[in-house]
């Protein structure tokens, strides 16, 4: 069995991004959108582990805030991408859903 060093593993919005991660990844992407995938890989990367490092962080603190911030961006990134490619309706569901937790963390 796994043990969890970490609080945020056992974080909602941590699972989503991950799972969003994962999807992002696997997604087979149009001919010519090359750039959009590695712009969306990127976003997805950067969105789990700014919520990763938030977490670790004080909570409340100046510097949580700053990377959930940042991973609200980067959610918001990855979630105009799959809007405009018209890709993974269900990821663009969890990428509310995360930017909606996100939204809270931030305050």
């Amino acid at each position: 069995m796994h043990a969890n060093y970490f609080a945020f593993e056992h974080a909602d919005v941590y699972q989503l991004a991950v799972e969003v991660n994962r999807a992002v990844a696997g997604i087979s992407w149009p001919t010519g959108r090359s750039h959009m995938k590695d712009q969306a890989v990127r976003a997805a990367d950067s969105m789990a582990i700014n919520i990763a490092e938030g977490w670790e962080r004080k909570r409340g603190t100046r510097a949580s805030k700053n990377h959930f911030s940042i991973a609200k961006g980067s959610a918001g990134e990855v979630f105009a991408v799959l809007h405009i490619l018209d890709l993974d309706p269900e990821a663009r569901g969890k990428l509310q859903r995360i930017g909606s937790m996100l939204n809270r963390l931030t305050r």
